[in-house]
């Protein structure tokens, strides 16, 4: 059932992601009276290949335009009149120039176009995170309130290993202030260097280079930092030696075998030590302290799983002010494009790491598969609205790169005709297109096979 949620999940926000970019580029054609002759979710051929199995699951022809759904569904497409695209109809740029056709429009005109897809996903970004913040609202954890409570909790060896240590109070990423813990994760695997306090002194961590490649290489899909929160009884597994033990929902453990537990990372540990052995347990039960015994499993396990804290009263009762911000309509429009605006930056960032080949990164590029496991199994609107808004600057980002065949070579291409006055000539647009086509389809593979690969065979 989780696979069918997460499926459906990424399959509406895909479809919903494909129409509106297309239907981006159909409006701006319509505006200029250029004719569409094809507007498809999905191809209806195998990209980049339009003569390979040329066949649509459904389609309904109204005026010029067919509307379908292809089969083939790694994107959509407009086929404009006259114009070099995916479908690289030869046949009718060999016969002159229509007034209706692409080709005969002014190049502001066609430059609009061209940029009509990344324009609906920007502006559509803009929407969701301004609907987002005026629904939900915000709700962030200072990272002064980590530091304040003993600092990170560094739950991943790869952490330590590029000299993270429990209890830094973390200052500086790349020297710019680390405002919230909830961006400490995404910050620290594409930065240079970390500025912490330790043990009452400022230190300068340099990272290694390789970083985010020995993430990837480790297959690590869990956070790397922590905070220090007390363990919190959450789901109980049924018949578990916890159960047995008498443990219950939201039991806090103060102690294992009279040592402070100050967070989850030390329970494993002092559990692991434990194995197949009782251990002496001081929990906290609605305010009154109990002795409970316990025997850990083989696996260094007592069978629970942790709650994790989610209002602002649960922090407070950990010691932790959470900053929650709600927004009026109004307020959440600019809150929106800023938002907007970040997540944009990171992702920049992040792009810069996968092509610096020092790094590691592009062994971490994904597709589909990654793609679709970022939802979740759980069916949650907020986390959905989220990972659609950020993916829509994907795409928009993505199609404006300098590439033939993506929206951003059209638009070299048109500027290099408004600069120059000189139009580049048509067989070489159709070249440099097919050129494109397979090295974005070469991409592709690579990033799916990686997906393959990382999924079900590590």
């Amino acid at each position: 059932m989780d696979i069918l949620i997460t499926v459906a999940q990424f399959i509406l926000a895909l479809s919903l992601l494909i129409v509106l970019h297309e239907g981006g580029h159909f409006f701006f054609a319509r505006l200029f009276k250029t004719r569409v002759e094809k507007f498809y979710l999905f191809f209806d051929f195998l990209f980049p290949f339009s003569n390979i199995l040329p066949f649509s699951l459904w389609k309904k022809k109204k005026g010029d335009t067919e509307y379908g759904i292809g089969w083939f569904p790694l994107g959509g497409y407009v086929k404009i009149a006259g114009m070099v695209d995916e479908s690289m109809d030869t046949e009718q740029m060999a016969r002159p120039p229509q007034p209706w056709e692409f080709r005969s429009k002014k190049p502001w005109q066609r430059l609009l176009i061209m940029l009509g897809g990344i324009i609906v996903n920007v502006l559509l970004a803009f929407i969701i995170f301004a609907g987002i913040l005026s629904v939900w609202g915000t709700e962030k954890l200072p990272m002064s309130e980590v530091n304040k409570n003993g600092g990170v909790v560094v739950m991943d060896s790869i952490g330590i290993k590029a000299g993270m240590m429990d209890g830094d109070q973390v200052l500086l990423v790349d020297n710019q202030p680390v405002q919230y813990f909830n961006n400490l994760d995404a910050e620290f695997i594409t930065a240079k260097t970390v500025q912490v306090i330790r043990d009452g002194k400022e230190q300068t961590i340099q990272l290694p280079v390789d970083l985010i490649g020995q993430l990837v290489d480790a297959n690590r899909q869990s956070r790397i930092f922590s905070f220090n929160i007390p363990v919190i009884i959450g789901v109980v597994t049924k018949d578990s030696n916890a159960e047995k033990a008498g443990l219950k929902p939201k039991d806090m453990i103060r102690s294992v075998n009279g040592q402070a537990i100050p967070s989850l990372k030390m329970l494993h540990g002092i559990l692991k030590e434990n194995k197949e052995k009782e251990v002496s347990l001081v929990i906290d039960r609605e305010g009154a302290a109990m002795n409970i015994v316990a025997l850990v499993n083989k696996e260094g396990q007592l069978g629970f799983q942790m709650a994790a804290p989610d209002t602002k009263e649960d922090y407070a009762r950990l010691g932790y002010a959470l900053e929650v911000q709600k927004y009026s309509i109004g307020a959440a429009i600019p809150a929106g494009i800023a938002m907007a605006g970040d997540k944009l930056r990171g992702y920049v960032k992040q792009m810069k790491t996968i092509v610096n080949p020092e790094t590691g990164g592009y062994k971490g590029l994904g597709g589909f598969v990654s793609m679709a496991k970022v939802y979740g199994g759980e069916w949650d609107w907020l986390r959905f609205w989220n990972i659609t808004g950020t993916l829509s600057l994907i795409l928009a980002f993505m199609n404006l790169l300098p590439i033939p065949g993506l929206d951003g070579g059209y638009v070299i291409f048109t500027l290099w005709e408004m600069l120059t006055g000189r139009k580049p000539n048509e067989k070489f647009l159709e070249v440099a297109t097919t050129i494109g086509l397979v090295f974005l389809l070469v991409l592709m593979v690579y990033a799916n096979v990686n997906d393959v690969v990382r999924n079900f065979f590590r």
